[in-house]
């Protein structure tokens, strides 16, 4: 037997002492159903309150989290807040994108105490090699850190250091925040170590999700948060694919995707080919949470610089149209000047800053006021 298959076949005999989900959880995932059954999507921003274009809560002394491009350009927050804890694994001070962890922290719960939803994502170092997340010299690597692998010690103190996090953002009754965790992102694509497109085998991604679910939930009691799994739009076409590398009802809430507008000098051109895409893989995205009694969600979008002034309306609207989606979240916009192209949103007074104003102001598009 396999190291993989026998991962498995220990993880799937265990049996879980803690609940799935804590009484918080719960009630964040019965909010998420009502707001999915409404037909409408929430608005959704990565680093929101960590820093915007021409701002930066690392830089300006302003650690009260009360900033955002989104609410400068719609008047009001996103509703739902991403943040990377990517190189939490170092135990350093900062995230891969230079933000404090304590800043995280504290900018978690302030959105949670607004009212608001928070979800993180991990784009953990390569184990094998201590490189980046994007470090694919060896497809050798998530067998490496699966039980009776070489590396199985060293990335479960990695995970212990993120449990860690997770268990001190905690609310003002000393209850656990509960949100939504999505690991192991973009695993259909082969651009990351997890990466089932000549990386890992579905078998060996299988395992590795159960690893961290049974070890965050079963052994550290973190069951205050929802799993979210998300492939890249480049193979949610293939539905036997995504279904394939499934991990499985008992450890996965939601069904997402990564899609996100790439560039070409004909942006009315790219922005319909974004449309397609984005519509396509969110009928495969609806069957497979039909199938499987999940809510389905973008994850990742968004188009960098945002080219097209129109794009919210006629790209990301359009795309959403008619689908039961929870959010969309668009990417971040990098605040150094050397990326300062390097957005996904928009800010006052860029281009789209009009266009995005009118698409928030949609019936079905939901900001932080419209989900409390």
């Amino acid at each position: 037997m396999t190291i993989s298959a026998l991962s498995c076949a220990i993880l799937s005999s265990c049996k879980q002492e803690t609940p799935r989900h804590s009484p918080e959880a719960q009630a964040l995932m019965d909010r998420l159903e009502k707001i999915a059954q409404s037909g409408a999507h929430m608005v959704a921003h990565q680093d929101a309150l960590m820093y915007g274009t021409y701002w930066n809560v690392n830089i300006d002394g302003t650690q009260d989290f009360t900033r955002s491009d989104v609410l400068s350009v719609a008047g009001d927050y996103p509703a739902v807040v991403g943040f990377e804890l990517g190189e939490i694994e170092l135990q350093g001070e900062y995230s891969l994108d230079s933000v404090k962890f304590d800043y995280i922290r504290e900018a978690s719960l302030a959105h949670y105490n607004r009212g608001g939803i928070v979800t993180y994502s991990w784009h953990c170092r390569n184990p094998l090699t201590g490189d980046t997340a994007w470090d694919v010299s060896s497809d050798q690597v998530v067998k490496s850190i699966l039980p009776g692998g070489a590396e199985h010690e060293k990335f479960m103190g990695w995970m212990g250091t993120l449990a860690d996090f997770f268990l001190s953002v905690k609310t003002e009754d000393g209850a656990l925040m509960p949100f939504i965790f999505r690991p192991w992102h973009e695993h259909s694509g082969g651009w990351f170590w997890w990466g089932i497109d000549g990386k890992c085998t579905n078998e060996d991604y299988i395992a590795l999700w159960r690893m961290s679910y049974d070890y965050l939930v079963g052994e550290r009691g973190l069951n205050n948060m929802l799993w979210a799994i998300s492939p890249d739009v480049r193979n949610c076409l293939d539905g036997d694919m995504v279904q394939a590398s499934y991990p499985g009802d008992d450890v996965v809430d939601i069904i997402g995707m990564d899609c996100y507008c790439w560039k070409g000098d004909d942006v009315k051109a790219v922005t319909a080919d974004y449309v397609k895409k984005m519509r396509a893989s969110l009928e495969v995205l609806t069957e497979l949470g039909k199938k499987h009694g999940k809510m389905i969600t973008v994850a990742e979008t968004g188009a960098e610089g945002v080219p097209n002034d129109k794009f919210w309306t006629e790209g990301l609207a359009e795309s959403l149209k008619g689908f039961n989606v929870l959010y969309a979240l668009t990417w971040r916009n990098a605040s150094d000047e050397a990326h300062r192209g390097h957005y996904f949103c928009t800010y006052p007074g860029e281009a789209s800053s009009e266009d995005f104003k009118a698409y928030t102001q949609m019936d079905n598009v939901l900001l932080l006021n419209d989900i409390k």
